[in-house]
């Protein structure tokens, strides 16, 4: 059985994660838009947390918790490599996130294009509720609305 644990990101787990978001790019379309400095993209200045998922200690996911305002923080450049999707990793990470928040007393969202049905049906099987939807200019003709949830326990 495969050992999985959830840590802090370190610099040299850049590399790969830079390598695991393209293929999530590739093959789910994450993100929409294609960052300029994939690096920089994953290191947001207003970070509280940033993490990895590995599985028998190879990075296999990615998190990161930021702040919005002093009373919120958002789920951020979540995602799983695509060859270990469907195993439950997505939603450990989910619930790293819930936990994180509330030991900072933060209420939790997370924002999704409308696009990405998958993600969207993912949110709210873990028990995300739908509270708003913003129209946004940048997703293309792939995605006209970004949908904000909010954690289970928010």
């Amino acid at each position: 059985m495969a050992s999985t644990a959830i840590r802090t990101r370190t610099a040299t787990d850049l590399d790969t994660c830079v390598l695991i978001l393209a293929e999530v790019h590739k093959t789910a379309g994450y993100p929409v838009n294609w960052p300029a400095d994939p690096g920089g993209w994953l290191s947001p200045d207003n970070a509280l947390g940033c993490w990895v998922l590995t599985v028998d200690d190879e990075v296999a996911g990615h998190l990161i918790v930021t702040a919005e305002g002093d009373q919120e923080a958002l789920v951020e450049r979540l995602f799983v490599d695509p060859r270990r999707t469907g195993g439950g990793l997505g939603g450990q990470l989910l619930a790293y996130a819930v936990a994180f928040a509330a030991e900072q007393h933060r209420r939790l969202l997370l924002d999704v294009v409308d696009s990405r049905h998958g993600a969207a049906g993912f949110y709210r099987r873990a028990g995300w509720r739908e509270i708003g939807r913003t129209p946004i200019d940048w997703g293309g003709t792939q995605a006209s609305e970004l949908i904000r949830f909010s954690a289970p326990s928010s």
